[in-house]
């Protein structure tokens, strides 16, 4: 028998394409159109009420062509429909998306929003970018090709890579940036992660449309410790400029002000119909009478806090961070830019159409004043309200919804699910966060005073190296950091006064770092302060899942607070909301070697230099070391 030549294919060049159906008609469709990309897995699909040529002619079109460019194959049975059930759909949709392998290809995607045209940055051509599936404990290779013409970093949020910190992503700080024309394969090491976690770029400001959902299944398989769902459904909070995210960051970095408020708010990419020229732009979510939906929401939002409803429904929280939680009763989601939150609904309500909605909890500054919705479709023959039933939301400064929400969280604390709080101390820590001001180099900058906005932890501003801290602490490389973060602000004064002296607004520069030994327990205070404005501080440890053990408003007192703190079941977190003009303590055990940032999640704050890092020593043992760089690792 001759040998085949092997094909070798190409990313989104062979596709498989199919109907699946009929289905009992809902909402006059009754087939399912099918395509799943040969190499990536990623899959698009639509519900049709058809199953003619003209249908598919027009979902390439606008699905495949428009997005990944025009295929070299396209491999059908040239059939018509099958008899497949809803459920079993679902599992080929999980099976297609899930795998071990991943292929990210980093390219310019033309969208349409808000009757806006625009190039945007993307991976697989998709806006959220895909839906990553794993299962704990597992390694996931993701191979990131660059083909666009911009630097990136990918950043796996929540994920903790023990001893493998050269695949975390953020820029100069664990490895330069993957250049335009080449690849990195990024190692995904999951060790105790369960749940909703996400991904993103960690370069300027590309994650506001490099982004994605990351799903960590249990072992086995719908092992839940909550009851097992209808459905689960990823829904991921975003924002939309119509200019670009890049031009809106060198245009406020260049004057010296806040940034332009974004244009719309988004449900998995879609700003909803209350916004003019979208009302074809809307999310929806058919469900069933009677049933449970499990929502694994995503706060990919660059610069707020959000609140979350859905009309006349309510929630059961069962997770957050990639951790369980015991079970939360609420009527709105208080959410923070980089966390994630898994809640429960039942659709239990009248059948009828029910807005999902999302708006701003905006404590201090510019805000966008609008509100994003999805539709909840219940199934069934009745007549639908001409317009959706809308939630009634919190008002939007209101500080004590949003800090409340998050302060109710705790953890699971059973056989099952442990917590291990740390209580023997070693290292303790007080943080201020703070808006700072520069003098401007022109004296025309549009921040108060005709300054510069800046921010600051611990009055020091966060500057990016050109080598990255991790590969000059790993081959001793010299002049790239300093090792003196103090573990204390330099002065010691009300951080809540209502009026604080220009003279404490003024930051230093610098790129310092603060040293961890191997196995130190840590207690960090992180202190709001009021310098310039307060406001809330979503504060994100690379590396590290931490205890949230007390929270509080106006100052920290050392000697009163941490008699209430809670040391029996805190909520286990990645991602925390420092209130504005308080204060939150985290405990963690600093057994992960490695160089971690530590950064506020609003876009802004960060790229103001609101951040630091650390470094954990290696210890004793060969499995307490840090393993050794790829050979594909990014060159500075």
């Amino acid at each position: 028998m001759p040998i085949r030549s092997i094909l070798e294919v190409e990313l989104f060049h062979v596709w498989r394409i199919d109907f699946i159906g009929p289905f009992p008609p809902s909402f006059s469709n009754s087939y399912i159109l099918e395509t799943v990309d040969y190499v990536s897995k990623w899959e698009e699909a639509v519900a049709l009420p058809t199953n003619d040529c003209r249908v598919v002619v027009n979902f390439l079109k606008k699905n495949i062509f428009t997005h990944f460019g025009t295929p070299r194959t396209i491999i059908s049975d040239g059939g018509h429909g099958s008899k497949t059930s809803p459920d079993n759909h679902r599992k080929r949709k999980k099976k297609a998306t899930g795998g071990n392998i991943q292929k990210s290809q980093l390219r310019d995607a033309l969208y349409t929003r808000l009757c806006t045209n625009k190039t945007i940055l993307t991976i697989n051509g998709q806006f959220p970018g895909p839906t990553i599936y794993a299962t704990k404990g597992e390694m996931v290779i993701v191979d990131v090709y660059n083909r666009a013409n911009e630097n990136i970093t990918i950043h796996w949020h929540g994920v903790k890579m023990p001893r493998y910190p050269w695949s975390d992503g953020p820029e100069y700080v664990t490895q330069c940036p993957i250049r335009p024309g080449t690849k990195f394969s990024q190692k995904i090491v999951l060790s105790d992660e369960e749940g909703t976690l996400w991904w993103h770029a960690h370069s300027d400001w590309s994650r506001a449309t490099v982004h994605g959902a990351l799903i960590i299944y249990p072992k086995k398989k719908n092992d839940y410790p909550f009851p097992k769902p209808r459905a689960e459904v990823p829904i991921i909070l975003g924002e939309w400029w119509n200019s670009g995210a890049k031009e809106v960051m060198n245009e406020f970095m260049a004057s010296g002000g806040d940034p332009n408020v974004s244009d719309a708010f988004l449900i998995n990419g879609q700003p909803g119909d209350l916004y003019s020229c979208s009302r074809s732009d809307t999310f929806r979510l058919t469900v069933d009478y009677g049933k449970t939906y499990l929502i694994r929401m995503v706060n990919a939002v660059m610069n707020n806090v959000m609140f979350f409803k859905i009309a006349n429904h309510s929630f059961t929280v069962v997770g957050s961070d990639g951790s369980y939680t015991k079970p939360l009763k609420s009527n709105y989601i208080a959410i923070s830019p980089g966390q994630t939150i898994d809640f429960l609904f039942e659709s239990n309500q009248k059948p009828n159409h029910y807005y999902m909605a999302s708006r701003v909890y905006a404590g201090a500054g510019n805000y966008d004043n609008t509100t994003t919705t999805a539709i909840i479709e219940y199934r069934g023959n009745y007549t639908p309200l001409t317009s959706p039933l809308l939630p009634n939301f919190p008002n939007f400064n209101d500080t004590n919804a949003s800090a409340n929400f998050m302060g109710q969280l705790r953890s699971l604390a059973n056989k099952d699910h442990p917590v291990d709080v740390p209580l023997n101390l070693t290292t303790k820590l007080f943080f201020t966060l703070s808006i700072n001001l520069s003098p401007c180099p022109n004296n025309s900058c549009a921040g108060p005073f005709n300054e510069h906005f800046s921010a600051s932890v611990n009055n020091i501003t966060f500057q990016l190296p050109r080598v990255d801290i991790l590969q000059a602490y790993y081959r001793h490389i010299r002049g790239v950091y300093g090792n003196d973060f103090p573990d204390k602000p330099p002065l010691t004064f009300n951080y809540t006064a209502d009026v604080i002296p220009k003279d404490l607004w003024r930051p230093e520069n610098g790129t310092e770092v603060v040293v961890l030994d191997y196995n130190s327990t840590v207690e960090l205070v992180f202190q709001g302060t009021n310098t310039v404005a307060g406001v809330d501080h979503p504060m994100h440890l690379h590396g590290y899942s931490f205890y949230v053990v007390g929270w509080g408003y106006g100052n920290f007192d050392k000697d009163k607070d941490p008699l209430n703190y809670n040391l029996v079941d805190p909520p286990l977190m990645e991602t925390i909301a420092v209130p504005r003009n308080g204060w939150t303590t985290i405990r963690f055990k600093a057994n992960n070697p490695g160089v971690w940032m530590m950064h506020c999640h609003f876009e802004r704050h960060v790229s103001w230099g609101m951040g630091m890092a650390f470094i954990v020593r290696n210890g004793k043992s060969r499995d307490a070391k840090i393993l050794p760089p790829p050979p594909d690792m990014p060159r500075c």
